[in-house]
């Protein structure tokens, strides 16, 4: 059903309220209209463009949260965070983080992602990576969308204060990256 633009905007003003990761093309499929149109809605009601709206949502939520580094040294962004426990980042692969020749996303970008989640669910001032394990289990290409999900697997403060963290990537539902890291805390 085909509503009328005063309706449409108000429905996606709502929709932004409840998802603010909610894409353009998804609004665009939901209220059947063209992407442009949606941008075009967007910038009429001052509604930032989702990158925008995720570093806010973070930058709200987590700046005072996170304590081993700051909030804008995280490679992605940072949607979910729950100190020793667990925590998620969005990366999207634009032009700038893959090789030329093949659209092929370089390796440290993904590895930068995992890390920088890994340091940044201790909560901890100090926490360093001591050693990491990793493996890429598929390429990753331009355009594409990585979600890292860390978890804490233990916390030894009784020892030599070390966390192992566990991150996993992946596009869509497909693994494309899996580290463990010790991570090192003071």
């Amino acid at each position: 059903m085909r509503r009328n633009k005063k309706e449409r905007q108000q429905l996606l003003i709502e929709t932004i309220k409840q998802n603010p990761f909610v894409t353009d093309e998804e609004l665009a499929e939901k209220y059947s209209v063209s992407v442009q149109t949606i941008r075009l809605d967007r910038l009429e009601l001052s509604i930032p463009e989702l990158r925008e709206r995720i570093k806010s949502v973070a930058e709200k939520k987590f700046s005072d949260e996170i304590r081993a580094l700051p909030l804008d040294e995280i490679i992605g962004e940072v949607i979910d965070l729950n100190l020793d426990e667990n925590a998620i980042s969005i990366l999207d692969i634009k032009k700038e983080h893959v090789f030329k020749r093949n659209g092929i996303a370089r390796g440290h970008h993904l590895f930068a992602q995992a890390n920088s989640l890994a340091v940044a669910v201790i909560n901890d001032e100090l926490a360093l990576t001591a050693k990491a394990s990793i493996l890429f289990t598929r390429s990753v290409k331009e355009n594409e969308r990585v979600v890292a999900k860390a978890k804490v697997k233990n916390v030894d403060h009784t020892t030599d204060d070390r966390s192992v963290v566990e991150v996993r990537s992946y596009v869509g539902n497909e693994l494309v990256f899996k580290g463990e890291f010790d991570m090192y805390r003071s």
